[in-house]
């Protein structure tokens, strides 16, 4: 028998691990976690913030400069990290780098009522990165309107913009429940009260609409809202795992607040030893054939038992 979630009993995610792994995965030195980089999987650190996120900001360059008019590329981006997106916009304007033959998917959204939220909801993805990055190009630079992809409840144009353009990369945090975009675990019920989907299983889902684990709630209310976990929607759209593996590399930023040590540990760990398990979503990149984590050292932190 798997263990109950210590955090929330009627779902799955990484307390139902086995001890022994969570263990293993606290253990590790920031020398063991650069010996974990395997073929597929590369490990970076950055020891400045300015460096992480101007890094995270080229990943967007690079990829869109590689677009031509017969062969157009892509980004599919974040919402958390942010800090990269403003150095997005003025890399663009600086190099006067044309965007016109770029795409860009955002990777999630808010769902309220059963709809996507509009562009004026305070805590809108799509919102903050028209505000943060596509609104601050130059018009004459800027990607055409119609190669801005963001997910929708009716998600068929959303999931057919995947076949428009090669995506370059994938970029993306992780989540204090170990996602990517809003692949949350699934709630332990029906078919998966004994044991959460298996890894072919969840890597057959595409971009949905999901609950969303209550770790993801308190998360979003203490990065983006204060707090104020009455004001995050319990549902959200996510970009699936069918257009992740779409997509050349997946990139993924740890700047040391988004998820705390043990996480960034423990999906590094179950990664390069490949160990997918749906109840950590981002262990099911251990069978994608190009990953790449970058962490800010200082972020990093310990597990190691401090009392305040």
């Amino acid at each position: 028998m798997r263990n109950i979630s210590k955090v929330a009993p009627e779902w799955w995610d990484y307390t139902t691990l086995d001890k022994d792994l969570l263990d293993a995965a606290a253990a590790l030195t920031e020398k063991d976690i650069h010996q974990l980089a395997r073929e597929g999987f590369t490990i970076k650190f950055y020891d400045t913030i300015e460096e992480f996120y101007l890094a995270e900001a080229l990943e967007y360059i690079t990829a869109w400069q590689q677009g031509t008019k017969d062969s157009p590329t892509g980004v599919c981006g974040p919402i958390g990290p942010t800090e990269q997106l403003p150095l997005v916009a003025r890399i663009v304007n600086e190099l006067d780098i044309s965007l016109k033959h770029c795409h860009f998917w955002g990777m999630d959204e808010w769902v309220v009522n059963g709809k996507e939220v509009s562009a004026d909801f305070p805590l809108g993805f799509a919102r903050a990165d028209m505000d943060l990055c596509f609104n601050r190009i130059k018009p004459e630079l800027a990607i055409p309107k119609e190669n801005i992809h963001f997910p929708a409840v009716d998600s068929k144009k959303y999931i057919e913009s995947w076949n428009s353009a090669r995506c370059v990369v994938m970029q993306g945090g992780q989540g204090e429940v170990k996602h990517w975009a809003f692949n949350d675990p699934p709630k332990r019920e029906g078919i998966y009260q004994d044991a959460p989907p298996s890894p072919e299983e969840y890597r057959k889902l595409g971009t949905r609409v999901v609950d969303l684990h209550p770790m993801t709630l308190i998360q979003n209310a203490r990065t983006s809202g204060g707090g104020m976990v009455q004001n995050v929607p319990c549902q959200a759209l996510t970009v699936g795992p069918v257009e992740t593996w779409k997509a050349e590399k997946v990139s993924i930023w740890h700047p040391g607040h988004h998820d705390n040590p043990l996480g960034m540990r423990l999906t590094t760990l179950m990664i390069s030893k490949k160990i997918p398990d749906s109840s950590v979503p981002m262990s099911l990149l251990a069978d994608h054939p190009n990953v790449q984590f970058n962490f800010y050292r200082p972020g990093l932190g310990s597990c190691e038992v401090e009392m305040h």
